[in-house]
């Protein structure tokens, strides 16, 4: 403890705040000390340490005064400690805490952990050795006269005011270059809607031209390219207009998705699909909900349906719900009985419509539940079919 010098904690012209940590206890070798809880600075040219109720009491001393350190793990009631080795105290020292010390190294006790990354940012400065290459005086320690703390708070202050500046322009580049890609990104966006214009024109002109399979290939690449004019509040106002105009783009997008679903489509699918689609133009879950409530009313071919579990879906207007009881009838029928898990891997749908296709199979009375600790498992209605 006899290396430490007390200071003012401000950091010179030349010196850079590498990292600090609170919580940490120092100890002169083996000995506990009164320097109980502070703040530990590490910085290009010294380690500091600051007590967290009186920041006026500080101390620290030069990193080239370190030999080496290493790491002492911590256990139950024991924190975490690095203990640092040293030089012996040079002979025109500055007063500190203590004049002379039996041991030739102090222990730095983690409180409040974060050992693991000041211990590797302290190594990576006694390996630069950046103390070094910073010059032993600049002018404004030369023009500052008076006490020794005078002249440190006043370059300390100048230190402070370049490196705050420094990181104010430099917050203010990466903003700058944040917003110019933002800018190239819905340039590029506007190009890609653009084409899938061009592509959806040369289809509908050329449809005896293009085969069945170019056509298919083609609408998915629009798919993935996104809607051209996407309904947004800007372009159709708010309010119930809004959710009309976006009502009818929902039934022109969703037609050949719920044709290739079964005729029926989960609203969670419905959104993250439109979502895809629109590309930078977002749809919130509620402007959605407001739009599909208008699909029926508009006599589109498509529509929203309610379960009686509160489940949202969108189905076409013209799908048989007592065909696609028969249906599901008909499958567990074959396999003797089923989870919905497993009814929806056979269909190819999710296990949430598999569930409700069979309870509405229950409903009617098609099918009869066996509800254990292996789970829900649907059977047919013996009653009804051998009676």
């Amino acid at each position: 403890m006899d290396r430490f010098s007390w200071c003012t904690g401000l950091l010179d012209i030349d010196e850079t705040l590498v990292i600090q940590q609170r919580g940490v206890r120092l100890s002169d070798g083996e000995d506990k000390t009164r320097f109980d809880t502070g703040t530990l600075l590490l910085t290009t040219h010294r380690l500091i340490w600051r007590d967290q109720k009186n920041h006026d009491f500080c101390i620290a001393f030069p990193l080239s005064q370190i030999v080496f350190t290493e790491e002492q793990s911590g256990g139950i009631g024991k924190s975490a400690k690095i203990v640092v080795h040293l030089h012996p105290p040079t002979p025109n020292k500055e007063p500190g805490p203590y004049q002379t010390s039996r041991y030739s190294y102090v222990k730095l006790s983690f409180r409040e952990h974060g050992q693991i990354e000041f211990q590797r940012r302290l190594a990576e400065e006694l390996t630069q050795r950046r103390w070094e290459r910073s010059s032993s005086s600049s002018p404004s320690m030369q023009i500052t006269k008076g006490p020794q703390t005078g002249r440190i708070k006043a370059v300390g202050i100048v230190g402070i005011e370049r490196k705050l500046e420094e990181k104010r322009k430099e917050t203010d580049k990466n903003i700058s270059e944040a917003f110019e890609d933002l800018s190239k990104l819905m340039e590029k966006a506007k190009e890609m809607v653009e084409l899938s214009k061009s592509i959806a024109t040369k289809i509908k002109d050329k449809q005896g031209d293009i085969t069945e399979d170019e056509t298919i290939r083609f609408k998915s690449y629009l798919l993935s390219m996104g809607i051209a004019n996407p309904v947004t509040r800007e372009t159709h106002g708010s309010g119930t207009h809004y959710h009309m105009q976006l009502a009818k783009q929902l039934a022109a997008m969703l037609q050949a998705p719920l044709e290739e679903r079964g005729g029926i489509m989960s609203l969670t699918e419905v959104y993250c699909l439109v979502n895809r689609a629109r590309g930078m133009e977002l749809l919130s879950p509620e402007d959605l909900v407001n739009a599909c409530k208008m699909l029926e009313s508009l006599k589109l071919p498509i529509r929203l349906r309610v379960f009686d579990s509160g489940v949202m879906v969108i189905e076409h207007q013209s799908h048989n719900e007592e065909e696609m009881v028969a249906s599901a009838l008909e499958t567990v029928s074959e396999k003797g009985s089923l989870t919905s898990e497993e009814f929806a891997k056979i269909v190819g749908m999710s296990v949430l419509l598999a569930k409700e296709r069979l309870l509405l199979a229950e409903h009617m009375g098609h099918l009869c539940r066996d509800d254990s600790v292996e789970g829900l498992r649907f059977y047919p209605n013996l009653f009804l079919t051998q009676s």
